[in-house]
C-alpha cells in the first residue's frame, strides 16, 4: 500500500504521478483550446511536437532518478493530452482528493487507476458534483491550504476559471484542523498575460519560507498583499508579466534545497542559486506552449 503523506510543497519528495505526453493526439483545432496560450500556438502553427514533449519530460523522470524519487506513470490512452497530471488529483496530508475536472478529462483519472489501487480506498475521496477543483489551484503549506478560485458571477463563461467556491469551502470541511484560504485569479479567455490559469501559474512557495510570486494574477490586491506580509518582502522574488507567462512560478521542488527548473529562466535560476537552492535545469519550453509547466506536469504522493 502506498503511505501518502503531503503536509507541504517543498518536503523531500519520495513518490509522484509524472504525466506522459505519448500519444498525446493531433494539433487541437481553434475550438478544442482549454487555455490562451494553447490557442496563440494553435494559430501560430508553434503547437509543440509530441516527440519533443516526450524527451522533455524524460529529462524530468531522469532528475527524479536521480533522487531516488519512485515515480509512477499513467497508462497511455491513444491520441489524449495526458501531460497534465497536477490538474486530475492531488494529495493532501493522506488523503487523495479526485478533482472535478473538464467531463472529457475523466478517462485519464481511469489512466492511474494502477496507483489508485494502491491507497486505502477510505483515503480516496470524490468531492460532490458543485466542486470545481483542479490541483494547480490547490497548494498545502504545513497549517494552511492555499487555493486560487474566482467567484465572479460570469465564472461560467470563462474556460479558465477551474476552481469555484464550493470546492473551496469542501476542502475547510475536509482538513477542519489547517487553514483554508482562498485567492481570486485574474482570469482570461484570451490573453495569456492577463490570464492565471491556476494559483501555480502566479505563487509558488519554495523552501522552508521563501515564494514566488506575481502581482497581476491576483484580482485583489490585499490577498496578494497578505502573501508578502505571510512570507516576507526579502523572502519573495517578484515576477513579471511576461515571466509570468513563462510559466515562472511553476518550478517543482524535490526537497526544500532542490528545485527543478526550466533551463531558460536565468533571472530566477540565478536568484535561487544565490539563496541557497540547488537548481536541477530541464528542457520545458515546449510543453510550456499549454499554459503548464514542472509543477502542473507532476502529483505528489509522498513528501517526508
Amino acid at each position: 500500500m502506498l503511505q501518502l503523506n503531503i503536509k507541504n510543497e517543498t518536503s523531500r519528495l519520495r513518490a509522484v504521478v509524472l504525466g506522459t505526453a505519448k500519444s498525446n493526439g493531433p494539433v487541437p483545432n481553434i475550438e478544442e483550446a482549454y487555455d490562451p496560450k494553447s490557442l496563440e500556438h494553435i494559430k501560430a502553427g508553434t503547437y509543440p511536437k509530441e516527440e519533443d514533449m516526450i524527451r522533455e519530460m524524460d529529462a524530468v523522470s531522469q532528475v527524479f532518478e536521480k533522487y531516488n524519487v519512485k515515480v509512477f506513470r499513467p497508462k497511455v490512452i491513444k491520441d489524449c493530452n495526458q501531460i497534465f497530471t497536477r490538474d486530475i488529483a492531488f494529495v493532501i496530508d493522506d488523503k487523495f482528493i479526485k478533482a472535478n475536472i473538464l467531463p472529457d478529462r475523466e478517462q485519464e483519472i481511469e489512466a492511474i487507476s494502477h496507483v489508485i489501487e494502491q491507497i486505502d480506498p477510505e483515503h480516496v475521496i470524490k468531492l460532490p458534483e458543485e466542486c470545481h477543483v483542479e490541483g494547480g489551484d490547490v497548494m498545502p503549506w504545513n497549517d494552511y491550504i492555499f487555493v486560487g478560485t474566482y467567484s465572479g458571477s460570469d465564472y461560467s463563461e470563462f474556460i479558465t476559471a477551474r476552481t469555484n467556491m464550493d470546492a473551496v469551502i469542501a476542502l475547510q470541511e475536509l482538513f477542519p484542523h489547517k487553514t483554508v484560504k482562498a485567492f481570486e485569479l485574474r482570469k482570461s479567455n484570451t490573453d495569456a498575460k492577463e490570464n492565471a490559469l491556476h494559483l501555480d501559474c502566479c505563487f509558488q512557495p519554495i523552501g522552508t519560507n521563501k515564494a514566488i510570486l506575481h502581482k497581476n494574477g491576483f484580482l485583489i490586491e490585499k490577498e496578494y498583499q497578505w502573501l508578502v506580509d505571510f512570507f516576507g518582502k526579502d523572502n519573495i522574488f517578484e515576477i513579471t508579466k511576461d515571466e509570468m507567462y513563462q510559466m515562472y512560478s511553476n518550478v517543482f521542488s524535490i526537497s526544500e534545497d532542490v528545485i527543478i527548473s526550466e533551463r531558460n529562466f536565468t533571472r530566477l535560476n540565478n536568484w535561487l542559486r544565490e539563496s541557497g537552492f540547488k537548481v536541477e535545469e530541464v528542457p520545458y519550453a515546449e510543453i510550456s506552449k499549454q499554459e503548464g509547466l514542472l509543477r502542473c506536469t507532476t502529483m505528489p504522493l509522498i513528501r517526508d
